[in-house]
């Protein structure tokens, strides 16, 4: 199965699957389903109007909306047009999304609500060479930005005279060519954006269509389209191998449509794994309950986006369910590992996909090569040569791989704590260590440059509420002698058996989860570290402090 870009899979599949739905997603309390003809025929239409709007193969367009079915029509428009989709984040404020439209250039920009709408406005106000607007929501449209349905409308009247130009851009669109442009999360920086062509995304798809043979596949797809997991994993794989996906607008519709979806595959992060273990853990057979939450169809889950606590996979396959996890980043579009269900090792990502080259530099960091390697970072030739070495991309991540193929990831480079007694630290590996006491939600790990080891905790409250039967607010349990009591030696026994230097000495109590809004996360449900350690900053130095107010230096 070899293409020479993505809009001729669609093409492909909408003359080989016609009327079958290719989409089904929730409007108005019901769902509704767009077939592979309508999927075709709508985004053409969205590439006509752009193409009569004066828009050139190359160009970039932007896209600010949530997941819903727009979303991918416009995504595939723009292609089919011959531009390039550089999207952004939902939840990104005005200014954020200003400063990427603008170091990408873009020409036009989608939006799906009046909220985002608004953002446009302002947006525009910052970049005035951006040429038009349109908004998804009809009730939003305004005179200075059409609705979505008004523009399809706009290009299908222009198709008749523009029907040959679009097959032409569309023939010459070559698997090198840029298809989309998307800025990093900026968890250890300022945000790249990474250029993915055609082939790249194409190649790691076509390397993982053997996960999905199978004939009834239903995939529930909640993460956000402008992370590449979603965008690769939920989209351009699903339309590689014809698969119907069930669009779901967020995490917290996952639950409550689980069980009329009843899916057969579902992708996830660490985190979303976690909220669901934790929420069956509460009932007296997690195991049973887990399995109820996810249905009976389900062939497996899939994690991705940050490392999986091992604990956290041994539960699902307790319970039947078979978690697996893999491993890429934006940079590679982005799979370079995955586990199969027939072969698997749950502390590891996985063994490389079709195509793909790993091997340990001298620093123990990953480096990949394979066709699925960005193009470079836009406008940024120093940043791109940084992490690209004879061929190989750095991956800035720290691991091992084992006789038989399989990667484990022990940290970011860029996390490695060092303390002052010279003792290096994999944060992540404590952290998951710890989380897999049910009795914790979030915990981030401080201490570079010192000499023991903090945290920050956030507890499962519901858990801690279940175990010591106490009762008062998250903000009054922090300070409940019975609490930190039970935490310390919670935290105490998953450390069990750790070097002395990898002990948590001392934490502070959270009251509430870390979060996207409040900056603390990135889209994929990442740890932002540094805002978090800034955040906190007053407490964790109190942490180092023994009772007179001088420096701890005990460990």
């Amino acid at each position: 199965m070899h293409f020479r870009n993505i809009p001729a899979v669609l093409g492909w599949q909408a003359n080989r699957l016609g009327p079958r739905p290719a989409l089904r997603y929730r409007k108005f309390g019901t769902f509704h389903d767009v077939t592979w003809t309508e999927y075709r025929e709508n985004s053409r239409a969205c590439a006509a109007a752009l193409a009569e709007a004066g828009l050139k193969s190359g160009d970039r367009i932007g896209l600010l909306a949530e997941n819903r079915v727009e979303w991918l029509l416009a995504d595939m428009g723009i292609m089919t047009a011959g531009a390039i989709n550089v999207p952004a984040h939902a939840g990104i404020p005005a200014a954020g999304a200003a400063r990427l439209f603008g170091h990408a250039e873009i020409s036009w920009l989608f939006v799906s609500t009046a909220a985002q709408l608004a953002k446009a406005r302002e947006i525009r106000k910052e970049l005035p060479a951006i040429k038009g607007v349109v908004v998804f929501d009809r009730s939003a449209a305004a005179d200075d930005a059409p609705s979505w349905p008004s523009f399809l409308q706009r290009g299908r009247k222009a198709m008749a005279s523009l029907s040959t130009e679009l097959d032409r851009r569309e023939a010459v669109l070559s698997l090198d060519d840029l298809a989309t442009i998307m800025y990093t999360s900026g968890t250890t920086g300022n945000p790249k954006g990474v250029m993915l062509s055609h082939g790249n995304l194409l190649s790691n798809a076509e390397a993982m269509l053997d996960l999905v043979k199978d004939e009834e596949v239903i995939l529930l797809s909640w993460l956000p389209y402008s992370h590449i997991f979603a965008r690769l994993c939920d989209y351009y794989l699903s339309l590689c191998a014809g698969l119907l996906v069930v669009l779901l607008e967020s995490v917290e519709a996952v639950p409550i449509d689980l069980p009329e979806v009843r899916p057969t595959h579902l992708h996830g992060v660490p985190r979303f794994w976690e909220k669901m273990l934790a929420a069956a853990q509460t009932y007296p057979d997690p195991a049973k309950t887990l399995r109820y939450m996810f249905g009976n169809r389900i062939r497996w889950l899939m994690s991705g986006g940050a490392a999986l606590p091992p604990k956290v996979a041994e539960a699902y396959h307790a319970a039947g369910l078979p978690l697996i996890q893999g491993y890429g980043l934006t940079e590679t579009s982005p799979v370079l590992t995955n586990n199969r269900l027939n072969n698997f090792r749950i502390p590891s990502a996985g063994r490389a996909i079709p195509g793909v080259e790993l091997r340990i530099a001298e620093d123990g960091e990953i480096l990949a090569r394979g066709p699925n390697i960005m193009k470079g970072y836009w406008k940024q030739p120093d940043a791109t040569a940084a992490v690209m070495r004879d061929g190989w991309f750095c991956t800035g991540d720290i691991g091992h791989i084992d006789a038989d193929g399989f990667l484990y990831i022990t940290g970011r480079k860029k996390d490695m704590l060092v303390l002052s007694n010279g003792k290096k630290v994999a944060p992540t590996e404590v952290e998951a260590l710890i989380m897999a006491d049910p009795h914790f939600e979030q915990v981030v790990v401080y201490g570079d440059g010192r000499n023991f080891l903090t945290a920050v905790v956030v507890p499962n409250w519901a858990k801690v509420r279940q175990t010591l039967s106490v009762q008062g607010s998250e903000e009054e349990l922090t300070r409940h002698p019975a609490v930190n009591k039970l935490l310390r030696e919670r935290v105490d026994a998953a450390l069990q058996g750790t070097a002395s230097w990898e002990q948590v000495k001392r934490f502070i109590i959270r009251p509430q989860p870390f979060s996207m809004d409040r900056g603390e996360m990135t889209v994929s449900l990442k740890l932002k570290r540094e805002v978090i350690f800034n955040r906190h900053a007053e407490q964790l130095n109190a942490l180092y402090l023994d009772d007179t107010g001088a420096e701890h230096l005990s460990g």
